[in-house]
């Protein structure tokens, strides 16, 4: 009774939203539906983390357009209205599968150090690591931006519809306002401090001195001029030195200033690189590789559990969650050890096999928490070069999933960072901290920390969109913001749906458990909390939190397809 309480009083303050949100869509489109949780489509669905985004990108299907121009569309609307998560500042990765030809590929938008960058960027003089925040807020942090460059790059290579006009909806909605969502009002007011250290910042979301609320409508005419210019001149403006100059000007001018220059802007690409794919019982689970951890550090937790019978075992039961935990603490240490840009690191190709899963798990002991958990040997090639290196990530991101007529699928996670990136605004957007992404230390123990600063290179991501294949088909897209935890999260909605046959809305709304490096985070204020005393028992060190993740998804089925969207947040499924 008191989450159907929650859910209505959420409901009826999103009211506002869901009305301007609506109001996008034209009256003969008689077939739509939208929904804040499940919703079942037959032809294309559009799941973001906000109403005006999953409409504005739904209008573009309708239109005619495909998931890549809806995808551009869901992007530049997300920026504006969900700045604290993502946009024009930062980065993406993108998973998608054409149905033409049937395949997947990815594609890399992640941010890289700037060229001027040095190995010790956040060191202190006294040789010790950077307090977080000493890193993260002004231009320090700041990598050259990779998200404009991918919709620009996959819209030329698959969209349909004319640029100009899937920028026209973000802008249209920076020139007229926009009403500011209970969650952009409450991060604004959870961050006023580092909000206001910069005073374009400070000036946009404190007109007047007060941080903005809820309703409120809020207009960028910055972010409709930057969408003006890069509609009449298309991406690769952005990279110019006549656009990024703006930009580096902001991170070198800034208190705690940075390195990027315009070269960084001039010689930044886009990299399709190959799905990472692994098969979990009849599935095959594709994602984004190094740079980042998450297809990876998915699969291998996955690869280890294949072996322990989870679909017997009930969710219900701490020591259900103990050996989901150990099996994710023994990949997490392989990640921590070995993955980094690839460009930079060889990546032992053993990390996927299916014999190494086997001797993974048999690590485990299905009583009792590992005291200690170490990085394994995938390979005869695997030396010890490297050591351990751990990064702060932070859970400011947001993923979508979009399905056009076609069946040409987006599953997309972008991100600033840090909510707020690093709270540095220019031109109507936050830029973001992604370089605190790297170790802070680039050795440890005499040894070399794979995930180190470098001139150039991309730091390590965790973020994980997902495709599911079943007998070569699409079977489920999804994934989901959370920083490091987005691969947990992820992880444990794939064990729901494809172990224990939860519906997709379940599996998103199921509370919280996660382990990383040892310690039981359990999500406050659900019934995970009455496990944990067994927890304890176990052995592990238990902390009660907040544990918002934003996961969004649509699976597929012989009828149809099933969108969801995560209760924690104010996403909305949208479809027909």
């Amino acid at each position: 009774m008191k989450y159907l309480f929650l859910l209505f009083s959420y409901c009826l303050s999103l009211s506002a939203i869901a009305q301007q949100a609506t109001d996008l869509i034209s009256p003969e489109k008689g077939g739509i539906k939208f929904q804040k949780q499940s919703l079942k489509a037959k032809n294309q669905i559009v799941v973001t983390a906000h109403p005006l985004a999953s409409t504005a990108a739904y209008n573009i299907l309708h239109n005619g357009g495909n998931a890549i121009d809806a995808m551009v569309t869901a992007q530049t609307v997300l920026g504006l209205v969900e700045p604290q998560s993502s946009g024009l500042g930062g980065g993406a990765f993108l998973v998608y599968y054409d149905a033409k030809s049937q395949t997947i590929t990815t594609f890399d938008g992640r941010e890289t150090a700037p060229f001027e960058a040095p190995n010790d960027l956040f060191m202190a003089k006294d040789k010790t690591p950077l307090a977080f925040f000493d890193a993260v807020v002004g231009g320090r942090s700041v990598g050259t931006p990779g998200t404009v460059k991918l919709l620009w790059e996959t819209h030329k290579k698959y969209g349909q519809k004319l640029w100009e006009d899937l920028l026209k909806p973000a802008s249209k909605l920076a020139s007229n306002g926009f009403k500011v969502s209970p969650r952009l009002a409450n991060s604004i007011k959870n961050d006023s401090k580092h909000l206001q250290t910069d005073i374009t910042t400070a000036s946009y979301f404190f007109p007047d001195g007060q941080p903005l609320k809820e309703g409120e409508n809020l207009k960028n005419p910055n972010y409709a001029d930057t969408l003006k210019q890069l509609s009449v001149n298309g991406g690769d403006y952005y990279y110019g030195k006549e656009f990024s100059q703006s930009i580096v000007e902001k991170v070198k001018q800034a208190k705690n200033s940075g390195h990027l220059s315009t070269k960084d802007f001039k010689q930044y690409t886009i990299i399709e690189r190959l799905a990472t794919c692994s098969t979990y019982h009849q599935y095959n689970i594709c994602g984004m590789g190094p740079p980042s951890s998450g297809a990876i550090t998915v699969s291998q937790t996955l690869g280890i559990l294949e072996n322990l019978k989870l679909s017997q075992m009930s969710p219900d039961k701490a020591q259900t969650w103990h050996i989901i935990s150990e099996a994710s603490r023994l990949a997490f240490a392989d990640r921590g050890l070995y993955i980094a840009d690839p460009s930079y690191v060889n990546i032992p190709s053993g990390l996927l096999s299916k014999t190494y899963f086997r001797n993974r798990a048999k690590l485990i002991n299905t009583q009792s928490s590992s005291k200690v958990i170490s990085p394994g040997k995938p390979d005869a090639l695997t030396t010890s070069k490297f050591s351990q290196g751990r990064s702060p990530e932070q859970n400011s991101t947001s993923h979508f999933v979009i399905v056009d007529r076609i069946g040409n699928i987006v599953s997309m996670t972008s991100t600033i960072e840090n909510g707020f990136g690093s709270r540095l605004m220019v031109k109507g957007f936050l830029l973001n901290n992604e370089l605190t992404d790297f170790s802070f230390s680039s050795e440890k123990n005499g040894k070399l920390v794979a995930n180190r600063v470098e001139a150039g290179k991309r730091p390590r991501s965790s973020m994980a969109p997902t495709i599911v294949f079943k007998n070569n088909k699409p079977y489920l897209a999804l994934g989901s913001p959370g920083g490091s935890r987005i691969i947990n999260y992820v992880t444990n909605s794939l064990i729901a749906i494809l172990d224990w046959q939860y519906p997709i809305q379940n599996a998103f709304n199921m509370p919280h458990i996660v382990n990383r490096f040892g310690t039981m985070d359990v999500e406050e204020n659900t019934s995970a909390t009455n496990l944990i005393s067994d927890f304890k028992s176990m052995g592990y060190e238990v902390s009660m939190r907040n544990l918002n993740s934003g996961l969004h998804g649509v699976l597929f089925t012989d009828s149809g397809m099933i969108g969801a969207a995560d209760n924690r947040r104010e996403g909305l499924v949208v479809g027909d």
